[in-house]
């Protein structure tokens, strides 16, 4: 309820009580006449009085005949006889006053119940915001949408960068919103809905803002999860609601983010009930989409970043008629988004965006606004006036590798069995042909529990890896455990993250790749992650269909492939012996070392052994 219907409410209260009040007066003054008690003995010796009826106060009475003024009825105060002859005695006139109690009366029952009322209210508002259902009680069926008019978004297609075929896909929706009938002239329509799809943080919810900001259209925004209350029904409600306030301002666009939690797939659980709230919801969702016409001018959009959990029902044609990829920057999104980020900067000359995109394989927009951010950050708290090309690389370092932990102390056996499994993670990349080049190593602890790192810097986007390629991948990683190896003759509990890397490496290989010679071209495992996952190599929970035996063979084969590799790696780095040791110490004494060192470090002999490895 707002401030003037409030206003407005309490404005009829108090006109409605004040007619009350002047009607009462104008009644009794019209119907009973106050007369002095003295009177009233003249009238009654006379004989003029027909009936009276007496109060503790008063006297009220008919008359047999009217008075002057015309009334038949009377009232008087009720005095003392003695005290009323002796103001007879003294010739005192005095005149009866009529006390009236209709007001009393009717305070008497109408300010409890508004007390009860406003206290009711009161409560009832609290635990609606409580619960989350805003306006109140009277509200809760009412859409929580909010609503961006024309420009309001303050996004325009300028300030998109990184995902130009996702744009062009939605330019043509931008079309039909300013001019629906030319569009669609030829008999064509419009999508009902375009879903948008991508991992987070791609820039789908900016995408939606920036249609709207360019088709200069009310632009309704939604989270799926705010349909959805304590009280069944309120979701349909609210849905209802939503594409009603749009159609009143059609052409408009509704945006729902986070569709997934509203569109989940229904039965699921098979035990579950089919008729939960989030079901009702999303009928009432699937409805509206078979409800309305494209052609006027009402188009849905929606994000997620889970469709294969979404409900079939919601992706066949007719309803969500187009499905986006907002996808990842490739190295050239990249460049673009951290230009659009780094207009904010003021950079040192020194920065490059190029090398900037080289360093962040697989991160976002929102990855790289964050990294911007924490780049001008440690910019600033350094007293620096203006980010250099080394505040990005230690931002970097900080978001991949997490902050550093110069008070976590090690003891010198331990930094030096540190220092020995970095330098074999390098060593390894510097030898093995088709990896990426080291750009940095340290023994400066990091984040939870890394007690040094080694970072890479890709040439280029991978989207391929052949057989090999994966073997070498592997290679890095069981580097660090063979230099441990070679250097001390035992093994430490450092490698166990590269372990479980490598593990999840060769039985994607074996058993969905179908890189295996004993078991053959065949994929035993079917990957249920979502296929929006940052790392196609990474953990996920895998459908078995397989015999116990054929299990057991993909654990041999697994393991075998493991000790090819590592046995590999192991004679690698004894060739290099001397310059593992070399290395080694040289990154206890400086902590890091970076990609120039490194190669000084290694010097020629060691770039000419990786050509010949190459060739």
């Amino acid at each position: 309820m707002t401030k003037q219907t409030r206003f407005n409410t309490w404005y009829w209260v108090a006109a409605f009580f004040g007619i009350l009040v002047i009607q009462y007066f104008l009644g009794a003054a019209q119907q009973i006449a106050p007369i002095p008690y003295s009177q009233f003995q003249e009238l009654l010796r006379g004989g003029k009085v027909a009936e009276i009826g007496i109060s503790d106060r008063f006297i009220q009475g008919t008359l047999k005949e009217p008075l002057p003024s015309g009334h038949m009825r009377f009232a008087t105060t009720r005095v003392d006889p003695d005290f009323a002859q002796e103001l007879q005695q003294y010739g005192v006139t005095y005149t009866g006053q009529i006390e009236s109690t209709l007001l009393r009366d009717i305070l008497s029952w109408v300010l409890p119940v508004l007390i009860v009322f406003g206290l009711w209210t009161y409560l009832a508002k609290r635990f609606a915001d409580g619960a989350g259902l805003g306006g109140g009680l009277m509200q809760i069926g009412k859409s929580k949408a909010k609503v961006y008019v024309e420009t309001d978004t303050g996004v325009k297609f300028d300030d998109v960068a990184g995902v130009d075929e996702a744009k062009d896909e939605l330019r043509g929706i931008v079309e039909f919103l300013k001019n629906p009938e030319q569009y669609g002239r030829l008999g064509g329509r419009m999508p009902k809905g375009v879903l948008l799809v991508g991992p987070p943080g791609t820039g789908k919810t900016l995408l939606a803002k920036a249609v709207a900001g360019e088709a200069k259209v009310p632009f309704f925004s939604i989270s799926g999860s705010e349909f959805v209350e304590m009280f069944v029904g309120v979701g349909a409600a609210r849905v209802r609601d939503l594409f009603q306030q749009a159609r009143e301002k059609a052409p408009a666009i509704i945006f729902i983010d986070e569709l997934d939690a509203l569109g989940r797939a229904r039965g699921i659980v098979p035990y579950a009930g089919g008729h939960d709230e989030k079901e009702q919801t999303l009928n009432q969702l699937l409805v509206e989409l078979d409800g309305f016409d494209s052609r006027t001018g009402l188009v849905l959009l929606a994000a997620t970043n889970r469709p294969e959990i979404l409900d079939p029902a919601l992706l066949r044609a007719g309803r969500f008629d187009r499905q986006v990829l907002v996808d990842r920057p490739d190295k050239k999104g990249r460049v673009q988004i951290l230009q659009v980020h780094m207009r904010k900067a003021k950079l040192a000359p020194d920065v490059d965006a190029e090398k900037v995109a080289a360093l962040t394989p697989g991160f976002t927009g929102a990855d790289l606004a964050n990294l911007v951010n924490e780049a001008a950050l440690l910019a600033t708290r350094r007293g620096a006036d203006a980010v250099t090309m080394s505040d990005f690389n230690n931002a970097v370092e900080r978001i991949v590798a997490g902050l550093e932990k110069r008070n976590r102390l090690l003891n010198p056996r331990e930094r030096e069995i540190v220092a020995y499994h970095e330098m074999g993670h390098a060593l390894v990349l510097l030898a093995l042909p088709g990896v990426d080049p080291v750009h940095k190593v340290s023994i400066i602890p990091r984040g939870v529990g890394a007690l040094g790192y080694t970072i890479q810097r890709p040439t280029e986007d991978r989207f391929l890896m052949t057989r090999e390629e994966l073997e070498n991948k592997m290679a890095v990683l069981l580097g660090g455990r063979a230099a441990e190896l070679i250097a001390f003759g035992h093994l430490s509990t450092g490698a166990a993250d590269d372990l479980a890397r490598v593990t999840d490496i060769a039985r994607s290989m074996v058993a969905r790749y179908g890189m295996s010679d004993k078991l053959g071209n065949v994929a035993l495992e079917k990957d249920e992650r979502s296929l929006l996952s940052p790392n196609p190599l990474g953990n996920g929970a895998r459908e078995r269909s397989y015999s116990d035996e054929t299990a057991a063979a993909i654990d041999d084969e697994v393991r075998t492939i493991i000790d090819r590799v590592f046995d590999r790696t192991v004679a690698l780095l004894r060739e290099r012996h001397d310059l593992l040791d070399r290395t080694a110490q040289r990154l206890l004494e400086k902590e890091t070392l970076d990609e120039a060192e490194l190669q000084h470090l290694v010097g020629s002999r060691q770039a000419s052994a990786r050509k010949h490895a190459a060739e």
